[in-house]
């Protein structure tokens, strides 16, 4: 399938937030559309290649980059910074445990790449504190977007939203905070707080790695709220698989795993967005 992809921009209070865009060629009326949304490492080639693995799919997806106000990245998370980083991740995947083993693995590389590699990975991975405020604007960025994509379809379209990690949290997030999302898909993101599930209208799908110690435990009361307050929650728990199991740049990627759960999602929002 021939797609047409680039970047476009749209605004969320005063600000202009650039998003990868991708959607089929010659399709006839407005698409079924998705909001993808990004990991921690911000848009970037995995994230691009899935906006066109979903628009070969028949949508059209757009991926706000969260970490661009204005259209430009601050200098310590530049794609090529967090290109960086992400290898050094790959080459120290215990590094991913925490600060502590984030020191240790920085301790053995060279200094110069180490003070580089230490600010971006502190603004990635940075203190909690600030994080609810932070992840608060993101959601009235991806808002903004869901919005974006109603006005582009002349108002004839579903809209959903699908997100990897932290972008997992945001995808249900936002669906706590925007009644026009008609469906919502997390891959091993932390579930909104049990203050905000009344809100959730929209069917959620969820898929989930087993080890993952700390998301995984929190699916199931996640799934019973859900389920109480009549919110259709469907979710997977993929044993053996490590969080982050679906991208493909990643040391924890798992292609069972990955191809189980893109089929679930293929045939969730076949079913949800059509």
């Amino acid at each position: 399938m021939q797609l047409e992809t680039g970047t476009v921009s749209y605004s969320s209070s005063d600000q202009e937030f650039p998003a990868y865009f991708a959607r089929p060629i010659g399709a006839r009326g407005p698409l079924p559309a998705l909001v993808l949304i990004h990991e921690v490492f911000g848009v970037d080639e995995f994230i691009e290649d899935v906006a066109r693995r979903f628009a070969t799919a028949g949508y059209e997806v757009l991926a706000p980059d969260l970490f661009s106000p204005g259209g430009a990245r601050p200098e310590e998370i530049t794609r090529a910074r967090v290109a960086a980083v992400k290898a050094f991740l790959n080459a120290n995947p215990a590094a991913w445990s925490g600060p502590a083993a984030r020191e240790e693995a920085l301790s053995r590389v060279q200094e110069g790449e180490r003070q580089a590699l230490a600010a971006t990975l502190g603004r990635l991975f940075g203190p909690d504190e600030g994080r609810a405020q932070r992840f608060a604007r993101y959601v009235e960025i991806l808002g903004a977007a869901v919005r974006h994509l109603h006005g582009a379809g002349a108002g004839d379209r579903h809209v959903g939203a699908l997100g990897f990690c932290m972008g997992g949290g945001l995808s249900g997030l936002l669906a706590c905070a925007e009644p026009s999302l008609d469906a919502a898909v997390i891959f091993y993101g932390a579930p909104p707080p049990a203050e905000k599930l009344s809100a959730i209208k929209c069917p959620i799908l969820g898929h989930y790695a087993d080890p993952d110690p700390r998301i995984t435990p929190l699916i199931p009361p996640f799934s019973d709220a859900l389920k109480a307050n009549g919110v259709s929650f469907e979710g997977h728990v993929y044993l053996g698989a490590r969080h982050g199991f679906f991208n493909d740049t990643s040391a924890g990627y798992h292609l069972e795993a990955s191809r189980a759960a893109l089929a679930r999602t293929l045939t969730f929002l076949l079913e949800h967005l059509s």
